[in-house]
């Protein structure tokens, strides 16, 4: 039941500002409110669908209008509390790491806790806090873990612009930050949402993917994105986009670090998003020798557990592939060629080709 104190816009304003005080406390970089339409990004969403930009990413397809409408999501919303929280830390660095080719590059997102439970833990506590105050309001959390448009409904919040790269940007902080949302009943003042998109005339993100995978600005074919191909794709990843991959073995941040919106991002002061286990500089040989159970221990409450044993081989196999002439690079191929799946063999017996024929 609501607290009789809500009987004036005023009263729900000050809880408003109370909300975004608390999410703030709570490690959020910031904090808005919305009433979203999203009915408006249903044609495009179906025709992305429709040329099978998916990729195997099946549950993109499902769930019918779902994503389109809050209200179906959770009974009785009546608004949507977008939040985000930064997630690099400063000691990480970037760039570096991508020319080092015999260096492991894992999407910096991915080098600490599963930043799903960490969000959702604190949107949970932000709901209590609410709850505290008002009664029982109806809501429901959610961090990437339903059909939900939240790129869509944060730019509706005013929170930034959905740039070239398809990536939410805020013009106080980039892009090096993670969303999650709080669907509510209660009928809160919403924010203004962001008047424009301010890419310009830039264009690095797209000439600047390593797979040319931005068919058009706005517009990624996901199938050829090395975030899909190194996490969500389970099986052969095509011949022609194995040499693109570098040494990327977990996801990809170029379309990030080329940005010239990144210039404003925060860094984390979240201990969960410190690197574990040296990820932020660990060799591709030591990543590839680990055994199955090491990987199960390593990645226990890390997001790369969702890629598998299975592809963490293949993926590492192919950086391999990638970096220069090294003998005990051949060798450890060649030993892991007589004791792994027929998947990782091929992208084993691929790298060992490339290493073979460029010998320094």
């Amino acid at each position: 039941m609501l607290s009789s104190n809500l009987n004036s816009p005023r009263d729900l304003a000050d809880l408003a500002q109370q909300i975004k005080d608390w999410a703030f406390e709570l490690g959020f970089a910031e904090a808005k409110i919305v009433q979203p339409s999203l009915e408006q990004y249903k044609a495009q969403y179906q025709q992305w669908i429709d040329r099978g930009y998916h990729g195997s990413m099946g549950y993109l397809a499902d769930h019918g209008d779902l994503r389109f409408k809050p209200e179906e999501l959770h009974e009785g919303t009546q608004r949507v509390i977008s939040l985000r929280m930064h997630y690099l830390p400063e000691s990480v660095e970037t760039v570096k790491r991508l020319k080092t080719p015999t260096k492991a590059y894992v999407a910096r997102y991915a080098l600490g806790r599963d930043y799903h439970k960490i969000i959702r833990k604190r949107l949970t506590t932000l709901a209590k806090r609410i709850e505290e105050v008002v009664g029982d309001h109806g809501y429901r959390a959610f961090v990437d873990s339903a059909p939900i448009l939240e790129r869509q409904i944060a730019e509706q919040a005013g929170m930034g612009w959905i740039g070239k790269n398809t990536l939410l940007l805020s013009p106080k902080a980039g892009s090096w930050f993670l969303l999650g949302e709080l669907f509510t009943n209660l009928p809160l003042p919403v924010d203004a949402p962001s008047k424009s998109r301010h890419c310009g005339s830039c264009d690095a993100c797209i000439q600047k993917c390593p797979t040319d995978a931005f068919v058009e600005p706005w517009v990624l074919d996901a199938s050829k994105c090395i975030s899909y191909l190194t996490i969500e794709h389970k099986g052969s990843i095509p011949v022609e986009l194995r040499s693109k991959m570098g040494n990327r073995i977990f996801g990809c941040d170029d379309c990030q670090l080329v940005c010239p919106w990144t210039k404003f991002s925060k860094n984390t002061q979240e201990n969960d998003f410190q690197p574990r286990h040296q990820l932020d500089q660990a060799d591709l040989m030591d990543l590839f020798l680990w055994s199955e159970d090491e990987f199960l221990d390593k990645t226990a409450g890390s997001p790369i557990r969702r890629t598998g044993y299975e592809s963490w081989l293949r993926n590492v196999a192919i950086a391999l592939g990638n970096a220069p002439y090294d003998e005990k690079i051949i060798e450890a191929l060649k030993i892991k060629q007589l004791s792994c799946t027929e998947l990782v063999r091929e992208h084993v017996e691929w790298a060992l080709e490339r290493q073979l024929n460029n010998p320094q």
